[in-house]
């Protein structure tokens, strides 16, 4: 197939070498010029994907945010205007339902199907091709969009024929994952205050009932002191954020999600934004007086 993604960060960028080695012609898009010449060495095509645009059998959407999708898709030079019919549509960006829904309604106007279907299992599994995908949509999307799914995703969740579905399951996702990180955060450097080695805790909570995949994955990168972005602080300001609009509507208090939201808050404000999202264990050192690992001892 020819596919097309758009948003070639620690997510897509993966998911586009997938694609590749799957054997599908691969057209990358980003506003940063380097990653589109890193996926045409790696063998992407190097076309545009403005310039090919009517030849396209599917576009996968990773960008950051609704406003990002929404000028990729419907812009002055939007990619919807582009495709021909029967083209589909893969919104891999965390949204909330009812913009999934919207996005919908406008592509199915123009001919266009469309797959609900934001993903979750960090840069590693994108590299591999073996995300988890939420997905919803009808049956005619799900069939033009199986060989691309096939090729980025382990497990596919077919949710039902309704988009807003797979965005809605990816809404509960993030509720967990940021609060775990920040939990994971918070537990890391209690111990640190027990006068537990960061290490240590990894090596024996992982193996406990207190752990999750979230620990699991995030621990050690505050344990290396390597904050290197594979998912970045910045991401749960508006992932949270999310979630909270989301339940609101639904008149549903989500204390916890709250509170774990403040800490990334504050973490973006201390002017960790582009760090990876572990570094919201800085907020609870720097309360606390602590050193982690890299910054010396106290």
């Amino acid at each position: 197939m020819k596919v097309a993604v758009i948003g070639l960060g620690s997510m897509g960028f993966g998911m586009a070498a997938s694609l590749l080695r799957a054997g599908h012609e691969v057209y990358g898009q980003d506003i940063n010029a380097e990653a589109v010449k890193r996926l045409q060495a790696q063998g992407g095509a190097t076309a545009s994907v403005a310039a090919t645009a009517k030849t396209l059998d599917a576009v996968v959407v990773v960008v950051l945010n609704a406003s990002q999708a929404e000028a990729v898709l419907f812009g002055d030079d939007g990619i919807i205007a582009k495709l021909r019919v029967g083209a589909v549509v893969l919104h891999s960006v965390t949204v909330a339902p009812d913009y999934a829904r919207s996005v919908a309604q406008r592509c199915t106007a123009k001919d266009i199907l469309f797959l609900d279907a934001p993903i979750s299992g960090g840069s590693a599994k994108a590299a591999q091709g073996k995300l988890s995908i939420m997905a919803s949509g009808t049956p005619a999307a799900f069939s033009a969009a199986r060989p691309v799914l096939s090729a980025m995703a382990e497990t596919v969740f077919e949710l039902g024929d309704e988009p807003g579905a797979g965005s809605a399951m990816k809404t509960v996702n993030q509720m967990l994952a940021g609060t775990h990180i920040a939990a994971m955060a918070e537990a890391i450097t209690f111990a640190m205050t027990q006068g537990i080695a960061p290490a240590h805790f990894v090596k024996v909570i992982s193996k406990c009932a207190g752990t999750s995949w979230m620990l699991e994955n995030r621990a050690p990168h505050i344990v290396a002191g390597d904050y290197t972005p594979h998912s970045a602080i910045d991401i749960w300001p508006k992932d949270l954020g999310i979630v909270l609009d989301v339940a609101r509507a639904s008149k549903f208090a989500a204390p916890i999600t709250a509170a774990a939201l403040q800490q990334f808050v504050a973490a973006s404000g201390m002017g960790l934004g582009r760090e990876d999202d572990a570094a919201v264990a800085k907020v609870y050192a720097r309360n606390a007086g602590l050193k982690l690992p890299g910054e010396g001892q106290q």
